[in-house]
């Protein structure tokens, strides 16, 4: 815990030299895949456990909702990201716990949802949480794309999925404010090309 021995200039100073770190080619390729989703109509399905889960919570509301104008929300003729966090479930997760067994709670769902083509983004920390990795190995073996978010050394998942953002740091808190903070680029990249702004402007 970085926040326990550092004060909070250093925090904040560890915190930007630890964003600069990421690869920026790993967050391009995270936004082109989720607007090749919606370019295509396909779904795209978001999991993890605990802060991660919240994590998904969030990127399924923000490119759910925020990936058009408020004004085009009414508009039933626009194009709609087709998106889904599998860790809001809660009856289903409860169930599939209790009768089936924890690592069980997203394949579970993807069994039921998923199709080939569909995106998958995977979160988690360490890399190793087996529920994750259960969803993404039938993700692989089912033609979905498989898109895992990571810290530490990436774990079992970064050496498994198919593409993936990598923060290489040993601190969960900062790995998982990482992952939020960059998602929020790809949501902005995502809807400046939906919505031809930006630098995505049509001429």
């Amino acid at each position: 815990m970085l926040g326990a021995t550092l004060g909070i200039d250093a925090y904040v100073s560890r915190l930007q030299d630890e964003l600069k770190r990421v690869d920026p080619q790993e967050i391009q390729a995270w936004a082109d895949l989720v607007y090749d989703a919606w370019h295509n109509e396909k779904f795209v399905f978001v999991f993890g456990n605990g802060g991660s889960g919240t994590t998904a919570t969030h990127i399924c509301e923000d490119l759910g909702k925020s990936s058009l104008h408020q004004h085009h929300l009414k508009d039933e003729s626009r194009k709609r990201l087709k998106i889904l966090s599998l860790t809001d479930n809660l009856g289903w997760i409860l169930a599939l716990g209790n009768d089936v067994g924890y690592d069980q709670i997203f394949v579970q769902q993807l069994m039921n949802y998923g199709s080939a083509g569909d995106l998958v983004i995977a979160i988690s920390g360490s890399g190793n949480s087996p529920n994750v990795l259960h969803a993404v190995d039938w993700a692989n073996r089912h033609g979905l794309k498989t898109f895992g978010l990571t810290g530490y050394d990436g774990g079992k998942l970064r050496a498994m999925q198919q593409a993936g953002m990598h923060v290489p740091l040993h601190d969960m808190g900062m790995v998982e404010s990482i992952h939020l903070c960059l998602f929020h680029w790809v949501l902005n990249d995502v809807f400046a090309r939906i919505n031809h702004e930006g630098r995505y402007r049509k001429s």
